[in-house]
């Protein structure tokens, strides 16, 4: 009786370890099998809801047909915050992005390819000045006419404000810094001391960069009194248009700002690129296994 009862307790153990095997084996197959869709929650992480950025990612997701999916409104802020804890936590996630930002020198990223064309080609920064301008404020208006820098420049001022600096310190330290190509923008032009002027700017890392730098110079180098107007990017194309705003450098061109380019036409005038080489899309860290927004259908 005891060598059965010994034998009946053998049995069981074994089919007890076989049946946690199989469970473990089926756990590990179902986490194995889990989409990156349900890993993220089927979200884009965006910016705020009126950029550029996000009617084209609105396009993008109908374009490809990523039916369950959803695109996420916030601001680069709350965007920037998300990317930081997955990041952390090696996490997959998606946002938003365009290049120039400091996020890319932060972390290892990359863009996701856009074999449909969605997000088009490479854009440039314009700068956006009031009808008449030339006229009312004119070292000012030359100045902006000839304010022009390059990502990498642009980097050295956004990476010491997410560093901690404050925007207007950022911005000083890079003028005294950069004196000889500051020169070449005020070259020969008069002082407005006391002047009022206004620069209309959206709360994009990049353009907090250079509205903070031609701030600086319009005031250090030309005497101006400059206020700085946040606002999101139909209120900074119709304060330009209006004449309530006298300026931005912050007009993304031929795509995302293309609407309100078309749509307040005649009321502004464009003084060209101030920047060259931007970049908008999708963005993932470089450590998840996916390529392509067409990829987005598949895992």
């Amino acid at each position: 009786m005891k060598n059965k009862a010994r034998a009946w307790m053998l049995v069981s153990l074994v089919a007890v370890t076989i049946m946690t095997g199989c469970s473990k084996d089926a756990s590990s197959s179902s986490s194995a099998e889990e989409t990156l869709g349900s890993q993220v929650h089927h979200e884009i992480i965006g910016i705020d809801p009126g950029a550029g950025l996000m009617k084209q990612t609105a396009q993008a997701i109908k374009d490809y047909d990523l039916k369950d999916w959803k695109l996420v409104e916030g601001s680069s802020a709350a965007m920037t915050a998300a990317l930081d804890k997955a990041y952390k936590d090696k996490k997959p996630i998606i946002v938003t992005g365009w290049t120039p930002h400091w996020m890319f020198a932060k972390y290892d990223l990359k863009y996701l390819s856009d074999p449909k064309g969605v997000f088009g080609k490479d854009e440039q920064i314009h700068t956006i000045v009031r009808n008449n301008l030339k006229k009312e404020a004119p070292s000012a208006y030359t100045m902006l006419d000839r304010f022009e820098w390059t990502p990498e420049e642009m980097a050295v001022v956004m990476s010491a404000i997410t560093e901690g600096k404050k925007p207007e310190e950022a911005a000083s330290n890079w003028v005294k810094d950069n004196a000889s190509k500051v020169d070449g923008w005020v070259k020969d032009l008069s002082q407005e001391k006391g002047k009022k002027f206004k620069l209309a700017y959206v709360a994009w890392d990049s353009e907090i960069a250079s509205t903070n730098v031609v701030k600086t110079v319009l005031e250090e180098k030309l005497g101006y009194k400059v206020e700085m107007l946040q606002v999101e990017a139909g209120p900074m194309w119709a304060g330009i248009s209006d004449g309530s705003a006298d300026a931005m450098v912050a007009a993304w061109l031929p795509t995302t700002h293309k609407d309100y380019f078309d749509k307040f036409a005649g009321k502004f005038e464009d003084l060209g690129s101030n920047l060259n080489g931007t970049k908008l899309g999708l963005v993932v860290p470089t450590y998840m296994n996916i390529e392509s927004i067409a990829d987005l259908n598949t895992k």
